[in-house]
Parts: C-alpha cells; sequence; structure tokens
C-alpha cells in the first residue's frame, strides 16, 4: 500500500501533468482513493422524491423498453420518442414547439419546452438532453435517462417562471453518424439560435446520467493520471467543460453540491481530451455559446455504453431521482443570477 507521502507525490506529479495538458480540475479528489467531498448521506427520501423516482422509471421504460431503438433506421420509434415527449412537455403545462428539418428526405424534430422569464426575458438557459439512441442500442442510460430528467425539469418549472427564460429541449440526432456533422439536431438548433441573436447564458447538456457505483476501480478515465485527482469509484456526477465554460461549470457545479444530493466533480478541459465534447454541449460551444455537459461519464464507467445491454433495469433510479434534484437547484441558481 502506497504511503500517504507517496499518494501525495503522485497527485501533485499528476496535476503538474494535468495541467501541462491544459486541463483544470474543479473541486479534485485528494487522493486516488477517497473523494475530496463526499456527499453527505441522502436525505430521508420524502413521498415527492418516491413518486419522481417511480415517473422517472416510467419515462425510461417507454423510451427504452415500449419503444425501444429510436433513430433514423428505427424512424417510427424515433417518431413515437418525439411524441411521448411532446406528450409530456404538454403534460407538464409547456406549450412545446418544433424545430423541424429533413434527414434523409425524413421530418425530424428538435422539441422545446419555453418558459418565459419574468424579469430578464432575453437572456436565455438552455437544458438539453438528445432522444435518439445509437444504431443498436435500446439506449436507456444513453440517453433515456437525461430526457426522463428533462421532462421531470418540465414539471418543476413549466408553471413556475424563473427571472432569465428557460429552454428545455429534447434534440434529435446527437449519436453517430450525425454527430458533429450538420444534421446534429443540437448543431442545427444552436447555429439557428446564433443566426437569431439569442442570448443563450447557458446551455447544459444532460447526458448518460444514471448509472453509479461504489466498486473499487469503477471508474476510469481517458487519461491516466487523472486517477489520483478524482475518485476511483463511480458514485459521482461529473460536469464538463471548455476554458470558455469554465464560469459555468463554477456556478453550476457550486448550485448542485449546494443540495447535498450526490457526489459531483468538476473537469475543465480541451475538446480534444476523449470524451469532453461528445454530446450537444459541442454545438453550442462550436458558435460561441458557453456550454457544459452534465454526465456519469458513460464509457468510463457504464459497461453497456453503446451496447443492446443498454437496458432500463440497468438505470440506478433512486439515484438519478437524486441527480434530477440537484439538476432542480441548479436550474433555479442559472436562472436567477
Amino acid at each position: 500500500m502506497r504511503s500517504d507521502r507517496s499518494k501525495s507525490i503522485l497527485a501533485l506529479g499528476g496535476l503538474v501533468l494535468c495541467l501541462t495538458l491544459g486541463l483544470v480540475p474543479e473541486g479534485m479528489a485528494q487522493s486516488g482513493d477517497t473523494p475530496a467531498r463526499t456527499a453527505d448521506a441522502p436525505k430521508t427520501s420524502s413521498p415527492e422524491d418516491a413518486a419522481m423516482t417511480q415517473r422517472l422509471q416510467a419515462h425510461v421504460e417507454h423510451l427504452a423498453g415500449t419503444i425501444g431503438e429510436r433513430n433514423m433506421w428505427r424512424y417510427a420509434q424515433l417518431q413515437a420518442a418525439a411524441a411521448y415527449i411532446e406528450e409530456q412537455f404538454t403534460a407538464a403545462g409547456c406549450a412545446p414547439t418544433a424545430q423541424t428539418y429533413e434527414v434523409h428526405d425524413q421530418p425530424v424534430s428538435n422539441l422545446i419546452a419555453e418558459i418565459p422569464g419574468n424579469e430578464r426575458a432575453g437572456e436565455i438557459v438552455v437544458i438539453g438532453a438528445h432522444y435518439d439512441s445509437v444504431l443498436g442500442s435500446p439506449g436507456a442510460n444513453d440517453n433515456a435517462s437525461g430526457v426522463a430528467a428533462l421532462l421531470e425539469l418540465a414539471r418543476r418549472f413549466c408553471e413556475q417562471p424563473q427571472a432569465r427564460t428557460l429552454r428545455l429541449i429534447a434534440f434529435v440526432n446527437e449519436e453517430p453518424p450525425f454527430f458533429k456533422t450538420p444534421q446534429m439536431g443540437s448543431r442545427v438548433y444552436a447555429e439557428a439560435a446564433r443566426a437569431r441573436g439569442d442570448r443563450i447564458t447557458a446551455m447544459v447538456s444532460l447526458e448518460t446520467i444514471g448509472y453509479y457505483s461504489e466498486r473499487e476501480g469503477s471508474q476510469r478515465f481517458p487519461l491516466p493520471p487523472l486517477r489520483f485527482l478524482y475518485p476511483t469509484r463511480g458514485n459521482f456526477l461529473a460536469f464538463v467543460a471548455n476554458l470558455r465554460s469554465r464560469g459555468l461549470l463554477k456556478e453550476a457545479l457550486e448550485a448542485f453540491r449546494a443540495a447535498e444530493v450526490l457526489p459531483a466533480e468538476g473537469l475543465v478541459a480541451p475538446g480534444w481530451l476523449v470524451g469532453v465534447d461528445w454530446s450537444d454541449h459541442w454545438s453550442f460551444w462550436r458558435v460561441g455559446y458557453p456550454a457544459i455537459m452534465v454526465t456519469d461519464t458513460a464509457l468510463f464507467r457504464y459497461p453497456h455504453y453503446h451496447s443492446p445491454s443498454d437496458t432500463p433495469d440497468k438505470v440506478d433510479y433512486p439515484a438519478l431521482t437524486r441527480v434530477t434534484l440537484g439538476l432542480e437547484a441548479m436550474v433555479e441558481n442559472l436562472c436567477s443570477d
């Protein structure tokens, strides 16, 4: 077993290397074995929290179970998922709209639930999650988990306007082969927003947020030195930004941590680091908006990533509930400060 002094030397060396590579840890771990901040034990679950857990599970089971794989090769299922999201936005009290465009001569849509701000309506906070799944996978964690949280945020905010305008957006065609192409839903949306001159002050992408583990070694990293700076148990939610979005990451991470629902860690990194730009926030970075990704780290933790076994039974619904409660606090903060 390494001594505490050896661990400290390794951690310092890892930090120096990470800084040299342009990585900026936000709230890093004290050693490779123990998180610097572990959230207090979750508060006793209330009846409202239990009801949220049931709804989150119902959303994931409908999207990834009843509907299943949903993409351009399962077009009817993709459309069924869009219809379900629109129905849920409406039930939450929003009047959803669709941004529709054509891919392979077939119409596809981003679905938007907008809650106009009551003080600074011209400033816009976007929370997004993609609803398509990769070819060959039912996509329970990737990304029905993110959509489920998005739908619960609609229940919380559709009839409770904040100071800033809030846009909850379900994006189509995030997965390959459309990722980073002109046919990617979030790219279509972000480019249109920039062309309109929309003042988006924050964009948060909810990407694969439903899998957690207390097993030592369950968390892996795109660069080995990061294991000296972050927890090696996959029991935390990760907030990821580029350098231009560092201020947004700090604000969002602090608001999430203040809710004391689940451990959370942050990383500011250049786009070349594997996985850093693998979601819809990339589209907003591309046109100059501040954006972050919130994730359970996907392939660096989740053994069923992009596989047929990414099924609803793999999602940790109590943890997803705690994540959603923390996201509620985060959204409230971003829309008011």
